[in-house]
């Protein structure tokens, strides 16, 4: 085990940064630009995070091949790209080949975006060891978009089941489309990729916003789900996880397509639009959001920390890029100061992160205020993690 540290630590330090991948994780000389100087003693939250979790979980416990653990171990990547600790990357590593044989198959039939979304780590292992059964084990997601349904204009469907048919839900953007730039970008594949990943936010996107600029969590092309407008299609209410999934989505695409990409322009649309809706709903008393976006007046409603990770990270690197008007970065740093609020350090000397929405299928009102609120959760945890990479020090 330590000869496999040292030998990733050397890999890491030698292999030249895939350019879609540290999306979080801004340029040094554009970091201290942006970033205040931050005082010497303060608080790393994204190496006490990993530590508290690692610490709670070994990678043979966390949990099966789910996009919550991969979103977890992505912003444990993020965390192991700045702090070079080996023992990050050895953990996600040893997380991963309890799936990926040695001759790179892996026991995973893909028929559902959500089961993509931890192929990124697939390609994160690549480009840090170098060993083809990631590339072989990537290449299956690939390959089964060949043959995975879309609706009539090209979209993804949420899953490849009589119960997702026709559907688009905004959670499945982030679940298979930064995979899909960032396996281009590794493995010369970005002509189909990056064309595929814009293709897919702008008809999610087409679909899914509002005229308050926020999205509805699903739309059903067939019209027939219990939840589907009979008119529309859409979901009826605006879940704040499935717009946040989206917003970092559309942020890493943006960042890995070319400036001369032709859809560009209708994402930038899409984004600066959204980053209104997202202004405008902001609890202005803890400016975090509301896990029902739009109704936070309701007394019921009750303020999401994932979510909240997400529209801060996406606002913060949208004004880095140039995607965003510069006083999104107000609008951001209210939202970091809100879900730092939530973070606490129990008498364990572990952190804990409150107030993460479980997983949530499409509902109602009542249904979605109803999720149980935990503490710990993956999606939060993972949320944060890739926010804290962009904005420590803010």
């Amino acid at each position: 085990m330590k000869r496999l540290r040292v030998a990733l630590a050397a890999v890491a330090l030698t292999t030249a940064p895939l350019v879609a991948l540290p999306a979080a994780v801004p340029p040094p000389a554009l970091a201290a630009a942006v970033a205040p100087a931050r005082p010497a003693a303060a608080t790393d939250w994204s190496t006490a995070v990993v530590d508290s979790t690692m610490a709670r979980y070994t990678p043979s416990t966390i949990g099966g091949w789910s996009y919550p653990v991969g979103l977890y171990l992505y912003g444990q990547y993020l965390t192991y790209r700045r702090t070079h600790d080996p023992r990050y990357l050895t953990y996600i590593k040893n997380y991963v080949d309890r799936f990926v044989k040695s001759d790179g198959s892996i026991d995973q039939s893909f028929n559902s975006l959500d089961s993509m979304q931890a192929g990124r780590l697939l390609v994160i292992l690549h480009h840090e060891t170098g060993q083809d059964r990631y590339r072989k084990a990537a290449k299956k997601i690939r390959d089964r978009l060949n043959t995975y349904p879309r609706t009539s204009d090209g979209g993804f469907w949420h899953a490849d089941t009589s119960s997702r048919a026709h559907q688009l839900w905004a959670d499945g953007v982030y679940m298979v489309n930064p995979f899909l730039v960032e396996y281009g970008k590794e493995f010369g594949d970005s002509a189909y990729t990056d064309d595929e990943a814009a293709k897919q936010l702008y008809v999610y996107g087409s679909h899914l916003q509002v005229a308050n600029g926020l999205l509805k969590h699903a739309y059903d092309e067939s019209k027939t789900a219990s939840w589907a407008d009979p008119q529309t299609g859409l979901a009826p209410e605006h879940w704040c996880r499935a717009v946040g999934w989206y917003s970092m989505a559309i942020v890493n695409v943006l960042d890995a397509i070319p400036a001369n990409q032709a859809r560009r322009p209708q994402l930038l649309a899409i984004f600066r639009k959204l980053a209104a809706g997202l202004e405008k709903y902001q609890d202005p008393a803890t400016g975090r959001w509301f896990q029902v976006m739009d109704k936070g007046n309701r007394s019921d409603d009750w303020t999401e920390t994932s979510c909240s990770s997400m529209f801060t990270y996406a606002l913060s690197r949208g004004v880095q890029q140039g995607y965003l008007d510069p006083h999104y970065a107000t609008v951001a740093h209210r939202g970091y100061q809100g879900v730092l609020a939530e973070l606490s350090v129990g008498s364990d000397g572990r952190t804990n992160l409150a107030d993460i929405s479980i997983g949530t299928n499409v509902g109602d009102y009542a249904y979605y205020i109803a999720r149980d609120r935990a503490t710990n959760d993956f999606h939060g945890l993972g949320a944060f993690l890739i926010m804290n990479e962009q904005l420590r020090g803010d």
